[in-house]
């Protein structure tokens, strides 16, 4: 399976050539589905409570979304979305039921955690951010330059599509960030969201496109409601007298000086590499047939969350 992507390109691209008419045209767009949906079905959703990072956190799934364990979410990031490969694989992937990891559009949340020890929120008030935004920015270049070298999409920060926001009472952080990639009409996501604990960092990354922002804006108090560290585990249950101080504060967790130190990228994309490869020399119709039908069936399925409160400005919903 590690593999699948790459022979889908090859596959794809001689298929394309060679479809000369609508019924071949039509053949491809049908044998693309179905490969897609072999993809789906040889991936293991779970739904239900679930234990995360050796007992630290909890995470219960609700009927309206699904869960890919840690293995499966590994394959997806790096094999099917073509993103860095990583020595410390995501604990899983979270999303809602009506979308599916070969789709284009919708959003998905990466789960993971940094064992970094506590972090102290003293700073969260101080920062600056529109002068952080010019020191990333500064760091986006670097970071592109490495990309280039291992032959990855380059990413260029457009700048935030919400702001930071801390929420101190609940040691939540967020904060969304707009990327552009060179030939894509639009731009991409990576909204942010770090619960602080005893001993580490729950991570939440949602990656998507701009378009859907407000989804993830309209859902984001139902996946919090899924996720908790569990007791002794909690940022309250610090004890200075034996747990390790993090060496990071909630500037360096924005800045994603924490992924740079250990050698990974802080942006995840969501690019079908495996899809995209024999669509583009198929042409646009087939791509927006295949968007379309995808479209039509998440609809179908659309989830409708609770109502929530949210803001009309561009920063984050108070929590």
């Amino acid at each position: 399976m590690r593999k699948i992507s790459f022979l889908f390109t090859g596959l794809f691209m001689a298929t394309a050539i060679f479809a000369k008419d609508n019924d071949d045209s039509t053949k491809l767009v049908m044998d693309m589905l179905k490969r897609m949906d072999s993809i789906e079905s040889a991936l293991h959703y779970k739904t239900g409570k679930l234990s995360l990072a050796g007992g630290a956190v909890s995470i219960n799934i609700p009927e309206q979304f699904k869960f890919l364990e840690s293995a499966d979410a590994k394959y997806v990031v790096e094999d099917l979305w073509g993103n860095p490969p990583s020595t410390d694989p995501p604990l899983g992937l979270l999303m809602p039921v009506s979308s599916n990891v070969t789709m284009a559009g919708g959003y998905t949340f990466i789960v993971s955690f940094q064992d970094m020890g506590y972090v102290k929120d003293d700073d969260a008030a101080k920062i600056n951010y529109d002068d952080l935004l010019k020191e990333m920015k500064k760091s986006n270049v670097e970071e592109n330059e490495e990309r280039k070298k291992l032959n990855l999409t380059q990413l260029n920060l457009v700048g935030w599509a919400a702001k930071p926001y801390y929420d101190k009472d609940r040691k939540i952080l967020h904060w969304a960030k707009e990327y552009g990639i060179a030939g894509e009409e639009v731009n991409t996501l990576n909204y942010d969201v770090r619960v602080l604990g005893r001993k580490g960092v729950l991570v939440l990354q949602a990656v998507s496109t701009m378009d859907e922002l407000d989804s993830v804006n309209a859902h984001i108090n139902d996946v919090l409601a899924m996720v908790n560290f569990t007791e002794g585990n909690r940022y309250s249950d610090f004890d200075s007298s034996t747990d390790n101080v993090a060496a990071w504060t909630i500037g360096g967790l924005v800045a994603g000086k924490v992924l740079a130190k250990a050698g990974l990228f802080a942006v995840i994309l969501k690019f079908l590499k495996f899809i995209i490869a024999g669509v583009v020399l198929a042409g646009g119709a087939i791509w927006r047939f295949i968007t379309g039908r995808r479209k039509k069936k998440e609809e179908e399925m659309q989830y409708q969350p609770e109502p929530v409160q949210t803001n009309t400005d561009t920063d984050l919903p108070v929590q």
